[in-house]
């Protein structure tokens, strides 16, 4: 059962100091050419860069040196990177994992604490080259996408409330294809100031998706939703979703002020298999809901655990996991029970915060598969009190709504719906961990 304790990352601290940096790295001097700089640009760069989206740049030394101390305590209580999940339960392995190892979290404490000397410029790695922002992230494995969906732009006052911005557009097919990779993005540097995320719906008279749930999580057709932390989905071999003629994107654009006039755009592309090349399996991006609606009730000056319930109604792989809740959120867990009664934790991120919507994306051979009739627990916890940072009023009531001061607790997993004949050869072949693959 998960606690007050771990909520609130209190075990975070107590896991570091058991890293013992100075004795597991030994006398040596770190310094940040040799040591400091190669994690920096594994980790941290993609973000803290000279054009992108981060408030500093850590490419060189000079850069780097004024934020040691600020870099010391981001990373000792791993709120940078932003992969916020608790490393202790759970599925461990991502396609995507940014997080700093524990290794690497100590070569950094003890480079600051040494006094974070520079070394000899000579030992820094070479350069990495960063796509641009005006390039697709995906295009680096999978070439330039098949087809590109753009929304209408939208021009922000400098000072105005949230604006939900939904426009449609047709997606170019003439035929049904099947899509392995999408990718949405904001269109300039200005909207990616002001645009907070972006869902993109797919409407199309599809009558073959099968219901989540008794309410039909899925039945919005969402295709992929954006924010910072995520960018692109790749579909495991041999699945995908699929795209019908005369289908087209619905877009739902949350858009911000930010003190100056500017133009919000977003795009998707999406990458298509080879006509013929039909996937066995079809994926569905699905809203598994904590507490919602009506029955989200937040009152001032209070911690809230609610939880919500939806039953699998055909056997599924569960691809990832990606929280979504606004300023008060605080954790959200995601277990699978199963039809025998038996509970596995999925994941758990217990330090969610609302500027970074990490998305969490299983390895293919650890991704959870369950059986049919096996019930999705999302747990939420939210906390409204004077000590979260992120809270602009505890003294105020908060229940559902899309503004950022209202809440929302969801969690966006991609489902990939398999037969129960595929379920059965899976089981048979994972005979210790029928239950659920979570190792």
């Amino acid at each position: 059962m998960l606690n007050r304790r771990s909520l609130f990352g209190i075990t975070t601290m107590a896991s570091f100091a058991a890293l013992s940096p100075a004795a597991d790295l030994g006398a040596r001097t770190i310094t940040f050419s040799k040591d400091v700089a190669p994690i920096l640009q594994e980790k941290c760069q993609v973000c803290h860069r000279e054009g992108s989206m981060a408030p500093m740049s850590l490419m060189t030394y000079e850069q780097t040196r004024p934020w040691a101390k600020a870099i010391r305590q981001r990373v000792i209580t791993r709120q940078m990177p932003p992969w916020h999940l608790d490393k202790t339960v759970g599925v461990q392995k991502f396609k995507n994992d940014i997080s700093l190892s524990d290794d690497q979290i100590a070569t950094i404490v003890q480079w600051v604490d040494a006094g974070a000397p520079q070394g000899d410029p000579k030992d820094m790695p070479a350069p990495k080259q960063w796509p641009r922002d005006d390039e697709w992230q995906a295009a680096k494995e999978l070439g330039q996408p098949d087809l590109v969906v753009k929304a209408d732009p939208y021009t922000m006052p400098a000072r105005h409330q949230d604006v939900w911005w939904r426009p449609e557009a047709t997606i170019p097919i003439n035929e049904p294809r099947w899509v392995r990779a999408v990718e949405v993005r904001p269109t300039n540097p200005s909207a990616r100031k002001i645009v907070h995320h972006a869902v993109a719906y797919l409407v199309q008279n599809d009558g073959d998706a099968p219901s989540a749930a008794a309410n039909d999580a899925d039945r919005q057709g969402v295709l992929m939703e954006w924010a910072i932390g995520k960018s692109y989905d790749f579909y495991r071999p041999d699945t995908g979703k699929l795209l019908l003629p005369g289908s087209k994107i619905s877009w739902d654009i949350h858009i911000h002020a930010a003190g100056e006039e500017l133009v919000a755009g977003v795009e998707l592309g999406v990458w298509l298999y080879k006509k013929g090349q039909d996937p066995k399996y079809r994926t569905h991006l699905t809203a598994f809901p904590g507490k919602t609606g009506p029955n989200l009730d937040i009152p001032p000056n209070s911690l809230v655990e609610s939880q919500g319930f939806t039953v699998l109604k055909q056997a599924a792989i569960l691809e990832n996991i990606q929280p979504h809740m606004h300023l008060r959120g605080k954790a959200m867990s995601l277990e699978a029970i199963l039809p025998d009664g038996t509970s596995q934790m999925v994941s758990y991120v217990g330090n969610f915060n609302f500027n970074w919507m990490t998305n969490y994306i299983y390895d293919d051979d650890a991704a959870p598969v369950l059986p049919k009739g096996t019930v999705i627990k999302v747990t939420t916890w939210h906390d409204n009190t004077k000590d979260n940072p992120f809270n602009p009023d505890p003294d105020q009531w908060v229940g559902f709504g899309h503004r950022t001061v209202d809440e929302m607790a969801h969690a966006w997993v991609n489902v990939t719906y398999i037969s129960d004949e595929d379920y059965s050869a899976w089981a048979a072949k994972h005979k210790k961990t029928v239950a659920v693959n979570a190792r």
